[in-house]
């Protein structure tokens, strides 16, 4: 078995053929290509000897402290937004487990893992999937969030995926037969698509996209379909120049953006001087992004100016980084918002070897490139000097779109874990090596059932931790603002 802290799992062996046999005379290895897709399998194969998958069905119950490894996290953030963080998570088990995304991490390291390596998502829950614009204006589903990604081992992200569904599950009520048959599905379906990935065209794996219009086909009754509909009609209203009509407002014949204080707001400086050195900042750390701009992007980025900067604060693991909006204007009439984020290390990164991006941002730009169907043309990345922290730049709500989960019925969860497979196995084939994933899946239910079993007994560790924050909460360890 490998060793499951800190180092880095022995990469999967794979042959490639003699390129005199090939007739094309002597080339250097990175010309090389993968091999066949049955030595790829046969790697795969070798994977699941070294860790069988009746494996990855092992969760012991974790002797670690799980507010103190929450509590390291807290370095770096901002001190006065903190306690909206532990105040989002500590509302419920599901909460709780969209903000622990390093108390996993930590776990994972502990247990039995493949040593079939891809780049991780690395925050792989069911809230993080969603829709969300392609270049082309097609309105996409997949994975949304990428702030943890990281080459790393494949189970990883399909066991925190899977665990996040029991939580939601017995959030909503849901029996064990319920929990059981949604991971079940999830799993069968991931296991099928890396399969049909593993012998399409490579090309073709690239240029796949898993779209809304993929996702409502999935739909088993008329009445899901509608549902699922109006959520897809409501992100393609979502656009910069909607999100402008109710949050911005004119102050002094000039577009700004409403303060919502405390989780948007301006921020303050003490005087002129102050004033002019933030803006010499800002407008220096813009430049510095448009430069990570693809050419023909850069020369519609360069039609917009900004006008208006603002803090924002996002998400629940997020709370505390450090997150702006900015809003651009071009023409005097046509709204551009970007969401300039702060990345951290990855959570993975202290049990995994470390980005080879020495910003942190480009590590999440490249990952979310990998993983992602389509992606944002304004994404990018830059640095503060000021600071020194690393930052990703995105659009903001461009299209973008989530499901209610708290509304689900069993059909609704059984259904999104379809299309969360569908989403998770191109994201992998996508970036990484489809054939050797099937080698190591094979064609049986044995590796369905074992991440089935790990997702139920993790789902009561999360419980667990849950409750050990919300008694920190009480005891005044954690300081938790509620309903921020």
């Amino acid at each position: 078995m490998p060793k499951t802290t800190g180092t880095k799992p022995p990469a999967v062996p794979v042959e490639h053929p003699d390129p005199k046999s090939e007739g094309v005379g002597e080339l250097s290895s990175e010309f090389r290509g993968r091999g066949s897709r049955a030595s790829r399998i046969d790697a795969g194969k070798a994977a699941r000897q070294r860790v069988p998958r009746a494996e990855l069905a092992v969760c012991a119950r974790m002797e670690r402290d799980p507010i103190a490894l929450l509590e390291a996290g807290d370095a770096g953030r901002l001190p006065n937004l903190v306690p909206i963080r532990y105040g989002r998570m500590v509302a419920s088990p599901f909460a709780f487990y969209r903000g622990a995304a390093a108390v996993m991490a930590h776990d994972l390291s502990t247990l039995p893992r493949t040593d079939v390596m891809v780049q991780l998502g690395g925050d792989a829950h069911l809230a993080n999937f969603g829709l969300f614009a392609s270049p082309e204006r097609r309105v996409m589903f997949g994975p949304n969030d990428f702030d943890e990604t990281l080459p790393g081992p494949f189970d990883w992200d399909i066991r925190r995926l899977a665990t996040s569904f029991v939580v939601a599950a017995r959030e909503r009520g849901f029996g064990v037969r319920v929990q059981r048959d949604v991971v079940r599905r999830l799993c069968a379906t991931f296991r099928q698509r890396i399969a049909d990935f593993s012998v399409m065209d490579t090309l073709d794996v690239w240029y796949f996209q898993f779209s809304a219009e993929n996702m409502l086909a999935i739909a088993d009754t008329p009445q899901n379909r509608k549902k699922e509909q109006a959520v897809v009609s409501k992100a393609m209203s979502r656009t910069s120049r909607t999100v402008a009509s109710h949050t911005t407002e004119l102050v002094n014949g000039r577009l700004c953006i409403k303060d919502e204080p405390p989780l948007v707001y301006h921020r303050s400086v003490a005087n002129r001087q102050e004033a002019q050195q933030f803006e010499t900042e800002i407008r220096r750390f813009i430049a510095e992004y448009r430069a990570t701009l693809l050419v023909d992007r850069r020369a519609l980025f360069d039609r917009y100016e900004l006008v208006d900067f603002a803090v924002r604060v996002v998400g629940v693991g997020s709370v505390g980084t450090r997150c702006y909006v900015a809003l651009f204007m071009a023409d005097g009439k046509c709204p551009l918002f970007l969401q300039i984020k702060e990345a951290q290390r990855s959570v993975l990164e202290k049990y995994l070897p470390a980005s080879e991006f020495a910003n942190h941002g480009e590590r999440v730009v490249t990952g979310q490139r990998l993983l992602q169907s389509a992606s944002d043309i304004f994404l990018g990345w830059s640095k503060s000097r000021l600071t020194g922290i690393d930052f990703y730049v995105r659009q903001l709500r461009d299209m973008k779109g989530s499901f209610d989960f708290g509304t689900f019925d069993p059909d609704d969860l059984s259904e999104y874990a379809v299309s969360c497979g569908h989403a998770l196995a191109h994201a992998m084939a996508k970036a990484g090596d489809s054939a050797v994933i099937c080698g190591y899946l094979g064609k049986s239910a044995a590796f369905d059932e074992a991440i089935g079993q790990f997702a139920l007994a993790y789902a009561e560790q999360n419980e667990a931790d849950w409750s050990a924050l919300k008694a920190a909460v009480k005891t005044g360890r954690i300081d938790a603002l509620r309903n921020a």
